[in-house]
């Protein structure tokens, strides 16, 4: 019981301490009013800093276009004199069942027959096998089969050159060694 009341009366004391030593700092005496003011007055009075020039703005050398009289490279007039106009798809074709799938998804699952009768069986997304043989088109891009071998088929695509013609891409599809 003696301890908690010397605990108490400890803690009573550092209370009244921090106490009159907050207080101190607290009021001010009627003196330090006009030395505030005095030191921003002398803050007001002295002189600005001067600022950094403004810099110098550089001059540009003005530009006059003049191609008016030549192509304008955003019409379609220079793609025809390219050569390449007689590549086209046809469209009046009639698509063929394995042009409905893109060619990363068609498996060559073998081969029938030998030399130019050889007939290569592929494998569609649709589980369904079909034989295709040179003249066949295959794939999204018009890709027309060109020779089959035994471990693969080659043909050509067409595709966009981006220019409104087209190119020829070799491709190929290899047999599926699974």
């Amino acid at each position: 019981m003696k301890g908690s009341l010397r605990i108490r009366a400890l803690c009573a004391v550092v209370l009244v301490v921090a106490a009159t030593g907050c207080s101190r700092g607290i009021t001010s005496t009627p003196g330090d009013a006009p030395n505030l003011e005095k030191w921003v007055a002398d803050v007001r009075a002295r002189p600005a800093t001067p600022l950094d020039p403004l810099p110098v703005m550089q001059q540009f050398e003005t530009f006059e276009y003049s191609a008016q009289g030549l192509r304008d490279p955003f019409s379609d007039a220079w793609a025809s004199a390219d050569g390449n106009s007689a590549l086209r798809p046809d469209p009046n074709r009639r698509k063929e069942p394995l042009e409905a799938f893109p060619l990363d998804s068609l498996d060559m699952v073998g081969t029938i027959g030998k030399g130019a009768a050889m007939v290569a069986l592929v494998m569609g997304p649709d589980k369904v096998t079909y034989r295709v043989r040179p003249g066949v088109y295959l794939g999204q891009s018009d890709g027309r089969v060109t020779s089959v071998r035994e471990d693969g088929i080659e043909l050509i695509e067409l595709v966009p050159d981006g220019a409104g013609g087209w190119l020829e891409r070799p491709a190929s599809l290899a047999l599926d060694d699974r």
